[in-house]
């Protein structure tokens, strides 16, 4: 079988004996104690079943099993305990450390049946998750997709801005980095109702009409609803709906929990990543906008002094090149807008180019063309907006 099973005992007859009765069976490795254990599963893992004892010299069965769920997540743990132990082991099981816990000594049939569940459970639970992640990446996809296609403006700007975000995310030492990212990848969603023309006066700093300042204020509420209902986006989701909540109005109910401070740490990093790169677009320095941003009492200071030092610290070599259409590979950055031979704009300056903006201006080149060539970014990791 593929499934591989991991015991871990400091019993060596023990262990002799679990091999003997189950390898016709199951895939069997074997481990002399908790730190041995570990040094095997990074050595000869993945194990989808860990099987532990409770009572070991050293690491007891609870605090490698502990360390197991940081280091292989995806892998069902059981304990083996004897009676003396029942109290720890039950702690252990209450607070989701294991999947099950068994009695020593335990017969070979209910080990076989116990194993047999766990390996269901295993399946269960990575199908699931695969089929979650498939399903966000499938639908995040197809919201960015639309989104360059229908308001190439508006990808722009999100392009542009997950560098920010991430930046930021990386000072703060924040976990599950992917988060704030699709954050900034999704943030101009809900501009998908709304003009180019609009955009690119917002960007050049031209006033807007009331129409337009009404919409373009919606837009956080319109991107956040169409997020609602796909998996695992609802931090995102909140994220995005408050990416225009100036830093003042938050109080110390906005970090009651864990995702409670993600989400609002999550909208600050929007809130200034988004004017910064307006200041940028509209012909700014990044240090003059800094200075212009410390001047207000709308963002989180710690954030603007993160964005002070990024010039410094994310600078790369860089190579500037022009390229047509075929030349396009997925990681280059836009550094001009790219037109159609009636001047519509078909990709914002700043975009980092992806499978979907290949496949567009293939499209477009092979139909009404595409003004060739243009400037391209090359061994930028983190784009900062300038060219």
């Amino acid at each position: 079988m593929d499934e591989k099973i991991l015991f871990v005992d400091d019993d060596e007859k023990i262990l002799i004996a679990y091999k003997r009765h189950l390898r016709k069976k199951f895939t069997i490795d074997v481990a002399s104690g908790g730190e041995e254990g570990l040094k095997v599963i990074k050595e000869r893992g993945p194990f989808s079943v860990i099987v532990s004892d409770m009572r070991m010299p050293g690491m007891n069965g609870a605090e490698f099993l502990a360390a197991v769920r940081e280091k292989a997540p995806k892998a069902v743990r059981i304990m083996l305990t004897g009676q003396a132990d029942m109290d720890d082991t039950i702690d252990v099981v209450n607070k989701g450390h294991i999947f099950r816990f068994l009695t020593k000594p335990c017969p070979p049939d209910l080990m076989t049946e116990t194993l047999e569940d766990a390996l269901e459970q295993y399946h269960l639970v990575n199908a699931e998750r695969e089929l979650l992640e498939k399903t966000l990446l499938g639908s995040i996809k197809v919201l960015t997709d639309v989104l360059s296609l229908v308001n190439p403006v508006a990808f722009g700007c999100a392009s542009r801005i997950k560098s920010y975000v991430r930046y930021m995310a990386k000072q703060m030492r924040l976990k599950r980095l992917w988060r704030f990212e699709i954050a900034a990848m999704l943030s101009q969603t809900g501009c998908v109702t709304m003009a180019q023309e609009t955009l690119l006066k917002l960007y050049a700093g031209q006033p807007l009409s009331d129409d337009e300042s009404k919409m373009y204020s919606s837009h956080p509420q319109v991107g956040s609803k169409m997020l609602l209902n796909i998996p695992r986006l609802d931090s995102i989701s909140a994220m995005i709906k408050k990416q225009q909540v100036p830093y003042c109005e938050y109080t110390g109910t906005d970090y009651g929990s864990d995702k409670e401070r993600d989400i609002s740490i999550g909208a600050q990093m929007l809130r200034a990543a988004l004017d910064l790169d307006h200041l940028i677009t509209g012909g700014s320095s990044l240090r003059r906008a800094i200075i212009k941003m410390k001047a207000r009492d709308i963002y989180n200071p710690m954030l603007l002094e993160y964005l002070d030092g990024m010039e410094e610290t994310s600078r790369e070599r860089v190579e500037i090149r022009a390229v047509g259409v075929r030349e396009l590979t997925v990681g280059m950055v836009i550094n001009e807008d790219v037109l159609s031979m009636s001047n519509r704009l078909l990709v914002s300056r700043g975009t980092e180019v992806s499978e979907s903006v290949i496949l567009h201006l293939t499209s477009i080149a092979a139909n009404t063309g595409v003004k060739e060539p243009f400037r391209v970014l090359l061994g930028l990791e983190s784009y900062t907006g300038k060219g």
